[in-house]
């Protein structure tokens, strides 16, 4: 078997095993959100989550150059803005429609290997990262740990977005960039279907 087929495959498995996990997990298990450690697990117990942020480091590596760094970055730091509304007790309508919509056009960015200027692409991806970052701290008890909280989610964040850069580099080594286009095409179908169920 060669190396494409062994990643397709090992992409294909994650995906479907995203899609069997209950969608919308952002708000599970925030009862004992008090460190740095619940943060950090946070964004991996939802499938929508995952998705959308691997989704940013396949996109972020179809237009390459800034975008890059850029986008990681952006949505990061956005997502944190986001989390510290959440905490606030600021209320964002639509949070969790927005967060799956996330999923389904980050997915086809990635799928129709959409350029935009990296200003508008780190724009885009600010925003659905303010939703996601709301989504990740709207339910923290009083007693969370707000700071080292974030810190975890902002870095289990950057590692998903690395995981997408990965997949795209690991692609552009065998010669192809059809393994990042069909990443984007699953992770567009696991949107819907997470919208769906």
């Amino acid at each position: 078997m060669t190396p494409t087929r062994n990643i397709a495959g090992a992409l294909a498995a994650l995906m479907m095993a995203l899609t069997s996990v209950t969608p919308a997990l952002a708000h599970a298990g925030l009862e004992h959100a008090t460190s740095f450690s619940p943060g950090f697990l946070h964004p991996l117990t939802g499938p929508d989550h995952v998705l959308a942020m691997v989704a940013v480091g396949l996109w972020a590596s179809v237009n390459g150059g800034r975008a890059l760094w850029a986008w990681p970055v952006a949505f990061v730091s956005l997502m944190l803005v986001g989390g510290a509304f959440g905490m606030m007790g600021i209320t964002l309508p639509m949070a969790e429609p927005g967060i799956l919509a996330s999923v389904i056009v980050l997915g086809l960015l990635v799928l129709t290997a959409a350029h935009v200027p990296v200003a508008v692409g780190a724009l885009s991806v600010g925003a659905f990262a303010i939703l996601h970052g709301y989504a990740h701290a709207a339910e923290l008890p009083t007693q969370a740990a707000g700071i080292s909280y974030s810190a975890g989610f902002a870095l289990a964040t950057a590692l998903l977005h690395a995981a997408g850069l990965g997949i795209a580099f690991l692609s552009a080594r065998e010669g192809s960039r059809v393994l990042v286009h069909a990443a984007g095409g699953v992770v567009a179908a696991c949107g819907i279907a997470l919208a769906v169920i």
